[in-house]
Formats: C-alpha cells, sequence, structure tokens
C-alpha cells in the first residue's frame, strides 16, 4: 500500500480504491482481510467493494471472498501488448528455449522488485514458482540483479538491505559478498543466482537496453542444480549476453561489436 504522503492532493478516494485492488491481489479475499490489509473502514471498504465488483475489477467469488475480475485481465493483456519489449524479446526466447530446453524468463524492475512480462516452462527437471506478473527481490534473483547491474553502489546497498528486511536475501549471505560478486558481474556483463532465491534453482541472466542505453528489461535461462553446474554457467554468460544484445538492438540500443 503507498503512503498517503505521496497521494495527490484531492485523489484520496482513487487512493482507496487502489489499495482495495493491492490487497485482493496479494490475498486478502474478504471484507474483514480487506480492511485490516488497507487500515480502511468497514463501511467504505465495504462500498469501494461493490463498485469495483460493479465496473469488474473485481468479482465475487464463494462464502463472500473477493477475487481479481476480468476487466484487469483485459487491461493486463492491453499493457503488455503496448510494452514493446515482450513481442520483440519473444522470438529470441523461443530460440534460447529451444535450444537448452531450461526456463526461459523476460522481466522488468517494478519499482524495488522484479515484475516477471513472460516465461517460457523448462522441458526438463523441476520448475520453477516465477509465472507472468510475479514478482521477486532484485539482489536474490539473476534476473533481478541484471536489472540493477547499472546502478551505483549505494542503491545495491540500499536494495540489498530492503530485501534482507523482507526475508529475501537469506541468512547466509553477507553485504560485502554481494557488492563484490555484483562488481564481478559488472566486468562480466551478466549475473548469476547461485541457488539464493530458490533453493536447488541456478540462473544465468543479463541485462537488456534500449535506444536512450538505458536497463529496460533483462533475460535469463534458469534449471536445477544438476542441469546447472558452474562450468555451465558459465558457458551461459556469453549465450545471455548474446540474446541481451540482440533484443536491445531490436530496441535501438547501438551495437556494442564483440566482447572478450
Amino acid at each position: 500500500m503507498h503512503s498517503q504522503s505521496s497521494t495527490p492532493p484531492g485523489t484520496q478516494t482513487l487512493r482507496r480504491g487502489l489499495d482495495v485492488v493491492a490487497a485482493v491481489a496479494r490475498g486478502a479475499t474478504d471484507l474483514r482481510a480487506v480492511c485490516e490489509r488497507t487500515g480502511i473502514s468497514r463501511s467504505t471498504t465495504h462500498r469501494l467493494l461493490q463498485l469495483l465488483v460493479q465496473e469488474g475489477y473485481l468479482r465475487r467469488g464463494a462464502e463472500s471472498t473477493y477475487l481479481l475480475g476480468p476487466a484487469l485481465i483485459e487491461y493486463g493483456f492491453l499493457a503488455l501488448q503496448q510494452n514493446p519489449v515482450p513481442l520483440v524479446a519473444r522470438p529470441v526466447l523461443e530460440r534460447l528455449s529451444g535450444r537448452f530446453q531450461d526456463t526461459v524468463h523476460l522481466a522488468i524492475r517494478d519499482h524495488d522488485e522484479v515484475l516477471y512480462l513472460d516465461k517460457i516452462a523448462s522441458l526438463r527437471g523441476a520448475e520453477t514458482r516465477s509465472r507472468i506478473g510475479y514478482r521477486m527481490p532484485l539482489t536474490t534473483t539473476g534476473i533481478g540483479k541484471s536489472l540493477i547491474l547499472d546502478e551505483q553502489e549505494d542503491a545495491w546497498e540500499r536494495l540489498f538491505a530492503a530485501d534482507r528486511r523482507d526475508g529475501g536475501a537469506g541468512e547466509e549471505r553477507s553485504l560485502d559478498r554481494f557488492l563484490e560478486a555484483m562488481r564481478r558481474y559488472r566486468r562480466l556483463g551478466a549475473t548469476m543466482d547461485l541457488e539464493e532465491n530458490e533453493p536447488g534453482i541456478r540462473c544465468v541472466a543479463a541485462p537488456i537496453r534500449d535506444g536512450s542505453s538505458s536497463g529496460v528489461a533483462a533475460v535469463s535461462i534458469s534449471a536445477t542444480r544438476p542441469y546447472m553446474p558452474m562450468e555451465r554457467m558459465r558457458a551461459l554468460v556469453p549465450v545471455l549476453r548474446e540474446a541481451a544484445e540482440e533484443i536491445s538492438g531490436l530496441l535501438g540500443y547501438p551495437a556494442t561489436g564483440p566482447r572478450a
């Protein structure tokens, strides 16, 4: 939920409605739970729920519960269509999937989280818990690290601390080790997840940039540990860099030429 201090004057009712939708999306499925999650009074919450159901943003479920509605499904697909990255990247993702048979992801940064825009599931081994529209921490996922690879070190420190507060960083990880790894990844032009985010799952990723040279997305290949030993992860680094550079070129990023 957004802080009230960030709400522009005259938009408090809209803010409350958006908070109600966000609460339902995060698992608050009845009136009491939505009130507890948002801090909005019961009567106001009830009126907002009724309006959101009427307009299709929410729908009624069993036993007086609320679920996300059809309008959000429609708008979600429209949002994807209006974002050029998934459309441009899809052929590259399909080639990676066909060649390596592992899970391929495309993601962007949304505030301080990873937001998955596309996923092609693995044809072998256990499947990752990710899905389109799913969010994960930036500093524990390989694709998240690629999304912040161009940031300054003070931003890395802030994000690492935030993920630790949210339980995302893992007790075995230290800030010094994280910063050391990020410096190495920056030199490499690609990032890795050595089971920091999900036990048994490893990942190699690379950043995608647009015509303004800004990082706009990242692409990754993930697999279970038996299919992803360190030797193979190192071999995938130039593969992911090449894939990311191809997508970047389609988005207007100037060709970089061969890398060492």
